[in-house]
């Protein structure tokens, strides 16, 4: 599952939930001033309350800062572990 995820979570079959939460996470990454409340409506329909919406807000949101730094002081990646192609 996690190498269809990474391929393309859109065809990964995913459930609702965490179809939802991909959308939403690709969208707070690439961009998040674009997030209107329509999408947290949609978190919710898929099951997301109000505490599992900060949650994936907070996760989300330090995943992209910590690679962010990462990628500015240009950290070497260990060698087990091979670079993954931005997109």
């Amino acid at each position: 599952m996690v190498g269809a995820v990474m391929e393309d979570w859109r065809t990964a079959g995913l459930c609702a939930e965490e179809h939802a939460l991909c959308l939403f996470a690709e969208k707070l990454t690439k961009a998040p001033g674009a997030l209107e409340q329509a999408d947290i409506e949609d978190l919710r329909r898929a099951g997301f309350d109000d505490e599992a919406v900060h949650d994936a807000i907070q996760i989300v949101s330090y995943f992209n800062y910590i690679n962010r730094v990462a990628d500015a002081v240009h950290v070497d990646l260990e060698p087990e572990m091979p670079p993954y192609p931005a997109g």
